[in-house]
C-alpha cells in the first residue's frame, strides 16, 4: 500500500511539473478525472466466452492532463492556425484498475462433476494495476469551434503507450489452499501456470470518445478504451493453453470530467 501511494504522488508531481513547464508557452491546460468500469479478459475463463466477458468485471479510476496547443494562436497573434493545433491534443495520463477474476463458461457449468471442473470453480483471482503514459487525441471537428460553443459535442480517437506496475493474487479453496501446489489446479495447465506476483509492463492504448461541452471552462467525457498488454501474466496465470495463449488485454468505459486553466 505504501508503495503504492508513493507511485500516485510521484506520477501527480510529474503531471504538475508537465503543466509548469510549458506553462510559459501559453499552451492551455485541462485536468479532470476518469472513472468506470473495467472488463478483464485474462486467463480465467475461456476466451470469447460471452460469461466470461461480461463477468469478470472490474473498475477503474485515473487523473488526466491535456496540453492544447489550440491557444497558441489565440495568445500569439502572428502564428497561424494549422490543422495539428485545431485538432489535436497531448493526453497525459495516471490510473488505477482492479479485477476480480473468476472462471465461468462451459468448463464450469453445474453439470459437469469431475474434480477438474470442482478446481476451477475453486480458483479464483484478483489483478491491480497502476498505469502511466501518454496519448495523442484526434479530434475530427475544430478544437476551436467546440472551445468557442459553436457545437457541444464533438467526437475523438486517441491512442499511445502506458507503463504498467501489476500486482495479482490467487487463491483456492480446492484441496489444501496452497496456490504453490499444482495439484490444487486444472490438471492439463502446465506446471508454473499459476504465478501471482507484481511486476512492470509496457501496453499500448487506443480510445474513442466524445466530449460535451458544459460549460465555457468545462466538459464531460465518454471514453471506451482498449489497453492491450506485452505481457500474460497480467492476472498471475499463464497456462499457455491454445484456447487462451494471447497476452491479457482489457476493456475500459469511463465517464469523466475535464476542467480548463487558460
Amino acid at each position: 500500500m505504501i508503495s503504492d501511494i508513493k507511485k500516485l504522488i510521484i506520477a501527480i508531481a510529474l503531471l504538475f511539473s508537465i503543466q509548469l513547464s510549458y506553462s510559459q508557452l501559453a499552451f492551455s491546460h485541462e485536468v479532470g478525472i476518469i472513472a468506470g468500469p473495467v472488463v478483464f479478459r485474462s486467463d480465467y475463463g475461456e476466451r470469447g466466452d460471452f460469461e466470461s466477458n461480461i463477468n469478470n468485471l472490474g473498475v477503474g479510476i485515473g487523473l488526466v492532463y491535456y496540453m492544447n496547443f489550440d491557444y497558441l494562436t489565440t495568445y500569439y497573434y502572428n502564428s497561424r492556425n494549422n490543422y495539428f493545433t485545431d485538432h489535436f491534443k497531448v493526453r497525459a495520463e495516471i490510473s488505477w484498475n482492479k479485477s476480480n477474476l473468476q472462471h465461468y463458461g462451459k468448463w464450469v457449468d453445474p453439470e459437469r462433476t469431475s474434480l477438474n471442473a470442482d478446481k476451477l470453480r475453486a480458483h479464483s483471482g484478483e489483478s491491480q494495476n497502476w498505469n502511466l503514459g501518454v496519448q495523442l487525441e484526434y479530434f475530427p471537428l475544430s478544437i476551436k469551434g467546440f472551445s468557442q460553443q459553436e457545437f457541444r459535442l464533438t467526437p475523438f480517437l486517441s491512442g499511445g503507450i502506458q507503463y504498467v506496475s501489476f500486482n495479482s493474487s490467487a487463491s483456492t479453496t480446492f484441496g489444501d489452499g496452497n496456490v504453490r501446489n499444482p495439484n490444487n489446479f486444472y490438471s492439463f495447465w502446465e506446471p508454473g501456470s499459476i504465478n501471482p506476483k507484481s511486476g512492470n509492463a509496457w501496453s499500448v492504448v487506443s480510445s474513442v470518445g466524445a466530449r460535451y461541452k458544459l460549460s465555457v471552462l468545462s466538459d464531460l467525457m465518454i471514453d471506451l478504451r482498449f489497453q492491450g498488454f506485452f505481457n500474460d501474466n497480467i492476472d498471475g496465470l499463464d497456462h499457455q493453453l491454445e484456447s487462451n495463449k494471447n497476452n491479457d488485454w482489457l476493456l475500459w468505459l469511463n465517464f469523466g470530467y475535464i476542467y480548463y486553466f487558460d
